[in-house]
């Protein structure tokens, strides 16, 4: 087998634990993904743009899954305060259950901490190996805040030079599309 078909076939085994969520099991996998993006972004990247470059699909193909999840009220569109043309999305409350409940099912998660170190070191070299791949294809890192060359404390609080914000304590696990390596 190779390193393709390894991680294919786990990230088909991980599809498959959202499809035993009675409520994902009937959506599509680019929505499924789309409300699994939304959960896991900050506040910089819950845009339509950022769901489209992140899943890697043609604007119209969002566009669409978008507009599916928000008509089964799994998603709602705000426009941006600062910014009138802009629009972010939200999940609802019965779409951030789902997807959480789908992922305290996660196999993959419960296996890894019987590796050695808990699987530490696999899960640094997969995301050196995420990394290349994402240079090479020129593509945006989406990575989590914490690890950002833009994040740093200010006065015991997370802070990022990019946008010159504070930010909330729960978005630096997030991940941001103004991600870069450190």
């Amino acid at each position: 087998m190779t390193l393709f078909d390894i991680l294919e076939r786990l990230a088909n085994l991980q599809q498959s634990g959202f499809r035993r969520n009675s409520l994902l099991e009937s959506l599509p996998s680019v929505q499924v993904n789309a409300l699994y993006y939304l959960l896991r972004c900050n506040h910089y990247s819950n845009t339509p743009g950022s769901v489209t470059e992140y899943l890697g699909l043609t604007k119209g193909t969002v566009s669409q899954s978008l507009r599916k999840l928000e008509e089964k009220a799994l998603i709602y569109r705000q426009s941006h305060p600062g910014d009138k043309r802009k629009v972010l999305l939200f999940l609802t409350d019965k779409a951030r259950q789902a997807i959480e409940g789908a992922l305290s099912q996660d196999n993959i998660a419960k296996v890894q901490s019987a590796l050695p170190s808990g699987g530490e070191e696999l899960q640094l070299q997969l995301m050196g190996l995420l990394r290349q791949v994402q240079l090479r294809e020129g593509v945006r890192l989406f990575g989590e805040c914490q690890f950002c060359r833009f994040h740093q404390r200010q006065q015991g609080q997370s802070f990022c030079r990019l946008t010159q914000e504070l930010l909330p304590s729960e978005s630096i696990t997030l991940i941001c599309r103004e991600f870069e390596s450190q």
